[in-house]
């Protein structure tokens, strides 16, 4: 009803942003598991690096968001971080752009898009994701698991770990800006990097130790400016 009563420009508007958002999940989701599964985990893991900054730069080219020189020295680090994470391969940091570029396009899409319930928004993009995706269910569909653990599992990473993050991104994006939401993304892999090496005693090297303490101090430079400006209004 609330679609119905706005003006055909903004209700149009409305539209495609959600059919656009749609179409960068599917992308992102689509091409995540795609380099899970044939190319290598890691470029799935610079990706959730790249994005936030690739989603800080479309802030400023398209919403207009403006960065003080201390945010732009923040996002140089970020870039400086992932570098030095992925210069061995450069085909892992196409594909790590591929999946950062999706999701920050969809993060960019829906800034836009407010005045209705998040929780409605969320499961629109998600059910026409999944009509997106119907056509490669021949081509790529397996046999179906039998073992109640396989949905057990599904259930969690479905809930937890994709439909909860997402709608704390859209909720997030109703009260601060973009850059700011992409910068804090940066903390997602910081903590996976520092559980691999602490609770899994996964081997980590130098290099590795030294780019994610960039990307950490990133985070940090990067709302310093936001701390201030808070501090200042209380």
């Amino acid at each position: 009803m609330m679609l119905q009563s706005l003006p055909k420009r903004k209700r149009m508007q409305i539209i495609w942003l959600n059919i656009g958002g749609s179409i960068f999940l599917t992308v992102n989701w689509f091409s995540f598991i795609y380099v899970m599964n044939h190319v290598s985990v890691r470029a799935t893991s610079v990706a959730y690096l790249v994005c936030p900054i690739l989603t800080t730069l479309l802030a400023y080219l398209l919403l207009r968001e403006k960065l003080t020189r201390i945010q732009w020295f923040s996002v140089a680090l970020s870039c400086l971080g992932c570098l030095l994470l992925s210069y061995t391969s450069l085909s892992n940091m196409f594909f790590s752009t591929i999946i950062g570029l999706s999701y920050a396009c969809y993060l960019i899409s829906q800034n836009k898009n407010n005045g209705f319930d998040k929780f409605l928004i969320l499961n629109f993009h998600i059910i026409l994701s999944a009509f997106f995706l119907l056509p490669f269910y021949p081509a790529f569909s397996g046999p179906v698991p039998s073992d109640f653990t396989f949905y057990f599992y599904v259930e969690i990473i479905a809930v937890l770990y994709t439909i909860v993050p997402l709608l704390l991104n859209l909720y997030a994006l109703s009260h601060i800006r973009s850059s700011t939401v992409g910068m804090i993304l940066n903390i997602n892999p910081i903590i996976a990097f520092a559980l691999s090496g602490i609770v899994y005693h996964e081997s980590i090297g130098s290099l590795q130790v030294f780019a994610y303490a960039l990307i950490f101090m990133a985070v940090i430079v990067f709302n310093i400016s936001n701390f201030s400006k808070s501090a200042v209004k209380a």
